[in-house]
């Protein structure tokens, strides 16, 4: 939580680039542009859904590397566009569901407390992506969290699934 973050951890934080390239691979939170968009989700008055491949190309013109990784919505997924690009979100490790209000009312949520990640390794044939959802204990983490007066991140924490009204 940002709360139990210091000032120099802080500082730190706010020296990090909003993205990175390693090698072949370009990293974003969001999208290469904004760390509170998500990639590969559009989210309308209706719920939320995978981008068409053309918005998600938009979102990431001028980008050159084969593979692409991003975050932000905390749902893993691998999109395989038509140029051949991958990209990977690998979930999240420490928040498999949330509610947002932002551009409309919607919730993220994997229906599991697992810590996600992907490994992710080039082989002859391209990309491969190995994703993880592993056990660990999130019932100590969920109450911790309510300790902290965050019933909401608790349940969340302790089941994977969110809902609109928190």
């Amino acid at each position: 939580m940002q709360a139990d973050l210091g000032p120099n951890e802080r500082a730190w934080l706010a020296k990090q680039p909003a993205t990175a390239i390693v090698d072949d691979m370009f990293c974003c939170h969001g999208t290469p542009t904004s760390d509170t968009t998500y990639l590969l989700e559009h989210v309308t008055p209706h719920g939320v859904f995978l981008h068409s491949e053309e918005a998600i190309s938009a979102a990431i013109q001028g980008i050159s590397q084969s593979l692409i990784v991003c975050g932000h919505s905390h749902s893993a997924r691998i999109v395989q566009l038509a140029n051949g690009q991958l990209i990977v979100n690998p979930g999240s490790v420490g928040i498999p569901a949330y509610n947002d209000d932002l551009p409309y009312p919607h919730v993220m949520q994997a229906g599991s407390p697992h810590a996600r990640y992907a490994i992710v390794e080039r082989n002859a044939h391209g990309w491969q992506v190995e994703h993880y959802a592993i056990c660990y204990a999130w019932h100590e983490a969920a109450a911790t969290a309510r300790h902290n007066g965050r019933e909401n991140l608790a349940r969340w924490l302790a089941t994977g699934w969110a809902q609109l009204a928190d």
